[in-house]
């Protein structure tokens, strides 16, 4: 690794530092990826990690270095659903105090991005989050925090990262090594982040709206209240005494 390594860095060169990570570690570079993968799903402190970009990079190294493309598919779906069931039995552990701020490393703001997220999608929240960066992390810690049983938390863990590993290892193996995607990978990194991380400002820009739609709505009671109770006070004084 250079000395001026950094996670933006790596994430956009994610390329070249995996080839750089295999020429130095050989075999040991499928555990690497099955570390990575397993930190980023399974620690509730870590969502900043690659994933979507780290499975297309996975994918086209390996077709470009003659590695086993179902292996790597194998070992971080295991990585993925063992992630996944770890970050759900911390957050049974911790429970609903998970969101009572007494855990400074926890961020709030995403706990309750992710708690809506779930909300509005269900079981199936834990399939759609695999593709969502932050949310993706926290998704399997909300569900243990709630009330959703492990066997079926457990289905839809297995399903989401079978489909997450199979749509960004496959597209990196088939489309990765094609002259314009090699010429253009940092870019092609980056649409990925951008596509990825969509959902996020989408939910974010209609959480906004609603919320200035609401305090239009609040002002308007406020006014009509007001309007109400100067009308009321306006006809009092206007009653002759007897």
């Amino acid at each position: 690794m250079p000395e001026d390594f950094n996670l933006i860095n790596f994430i956009l060169h994610v390329d070249d530092h995996l080839a750089e990570l295999l020429r130095e570690y050989g075999t040991a570079f499928y555990w690497i990826l099955f570390v990575i993968v397993f930190v980023e799903t399974g620690v509730v402190v870590m969502p900043f990690l690659p994933g979507d970009s780290l499975l297309f990079a996975a994918g086209a190294l390996a077709r470009q270095a003659d590695l086993s493309v179902p292996l790597i598919m194998v070992m971080l779906f295991i990585a993925a659903v063992l992630g996944d069931t770890v970050n759900y039995h911390i957050g049974k552990f911790i429970g609903p105090a998970a969101f009572s701020g007494k855990y400074r490393f926890l961020k709030q703001a995403h706990l309750v991005k992710t708690q809506k997220f779930f909300e509005k999608h269900g079981g199936k929240a834990i399939v759609y989050a695999r593709f969502v960066p932050i949310v993706r992390t926290f998704a399997p810690f909300v569900a243990g925090v709630g009330t959703m049983s492990y066997g079926r938390f457990l289905w839809f863990n297995v399903f989401g990262a079978f489909v997450w590993v199979v749509v960004f290892v496959g597209a990196g193996a088939l489309f990765g090594n094609l002259p314009f995607i090699k010429d253009n990978f940092s870019k092609v990194i980056l649409v990925i982040i951008v596509v990825s991380v969509l959902p996020i400002f989408i939910e974010w820009w209609k959480a906004r709206r609603e919320a200035k739609r609401e305090s239009m709505r609040e002002s308007m009671r406020e006014a009509e209240e007001a309007a109400k109770a100067a009308t009321g006070s306006t006809a009092e004084s206007a009653t002759p005494k007897e």
